[in-house]
């Protein structure tokens, strides 16, 4: 049973996202889950939210933030290895424990704020959002980092989106090895779409099997990062690599979504609901989010972004070119 103490706070964060959800399609470079965290940063610094609407905030910004990863898993399956073949599987599995390794190793040597450069290395390794939404409780409590870790890897990702294309056309790039790079490199489903056929349907086809690739890593990458980070802590392994309930969904889903083949009804719908879920809880996260703050330790956070959406293209440029 819900406690009815929820419902004002979920109820106006659910009215915010939906609009965010529907609205974001008229705004350009904008996609929902962002233009909803900036509705929430407004709400949150513009007004004051009284106490009664606390409640329901919280929840929004937790249950139904794990609501949404459990649905995004109705769109991956283990075929996404088989498409991409072994030397690509390769790539990415290789390219994520790079990046992992190499965030937190620059985390600690940029002295980024907080365990923001954490949430936003790990945003960039796999899939934006998503994965910032699924680490962070193994990481931080601080719910400030984590909206300002959602901010920089959409950002990044919407350049990304909008420059790779750009760059790639002039240096006539074979289209398997244009949908590679943007496929091991975008933060989002959506960014490494909107780059992938923006330039070609091979380019765009080949991207998106590579990314789902790196969706689908999501689990083991968790349980790999929470333990890198927290291994000081005086945790064992075993403490460190424990994934909550909705993770454990997640990995049910994908084997059962691989193994069924279940009604486009069923999987269009998840992926909607969890678009407009994961929408809601970045109102809610972005309520928490004041501008000082924000500018402050933005600016650092989006410094860190950029050294680490380097590496990435950096890392698969050297492997298309000795490959």
């Amino acid at each position: 049973m819900l406690n009815k103490n929820i419902f004002p706070g979920l109820l106006l964060v659910a009215v915010i996202g939906l609009v965010a959800h529907f609205s974001s399609g008229y705004i350009p470079y904008v996609n929902g889950v962002m233009f909803g965290l900036l509705l929430g940063i407004f709400l949150g610094n513009a007004f004051k939210i009284k106490d009664r609407f606390s409640k329901g905030i919280g929840y929004a910004g937790s249950r139904i933030l794990e609501f949404a990863i459990v649905l995004m898993a109705f769109g991956i399956s283990f075929s996404h290895f088989a498409e991409i073949g072994w030397q690509s599987l390769l790539l990415v599995v290789l390219l994520i424990l790079a990046v992992l390794l190499f965030t937190n190793f620059m985390a600690k040597k940029m002295d980024c704020p907080g365990s923001t450069g954490y949430l936003v290395g790990f945003g960039s390794a796999i899939c934006g959002s998503s994965a910032i939404a699924a680490v962070a409780p193994g990481i931080t409590k601080n719910t400030e980092d984590v909206a300002i870790a959602f901010a920089v890897v959409n950002l990044m990702g919407s350049i990304g989106m909008i420059a790779l294309p750009f760059v790639l056309t002039p240096l006539a790039l074979e289209n398997v090895d244009a949908g590679v790079l943007i496929g091991a490199s975008l933060h989002s489903v959506g960014n490494v779409a909107g780059a992938g056929y923006g330039m070609e349907k091979e380019v765009g086809d080949v991207a998106i099997s590579i990314k789902m690739a790196r969706v689908a890593l999501l689990s083991p990458a968790v349980i790999f990062f929470t333990f890198l980070v927290n291994r000081k802590s005086g945790k064992s392994w075993k403490e460190n690599s424990k994934l909550p309930l909705y993770l454990w969904l997640f990995i049910g889903i994908i084997v059962l979504v691989s193994f069924v083949s279940l009604p486009p009804t069923i999987t269009d719908s998840a992926d909607v609901l969890g678009k407009i879920s994961l929408t809601i809880a970045m109102v809610a996260i972005g309520t928490k989010v004041s501008f000082v703050n924000l500018y402050r330790s933005g600016r650092k956070a989006m410094m860190y972004g950029t050294v680490i959406f380097a590496f990435q293209l950096l890392f698969v440029s050297l492997w298309l070119y000795f490959n």
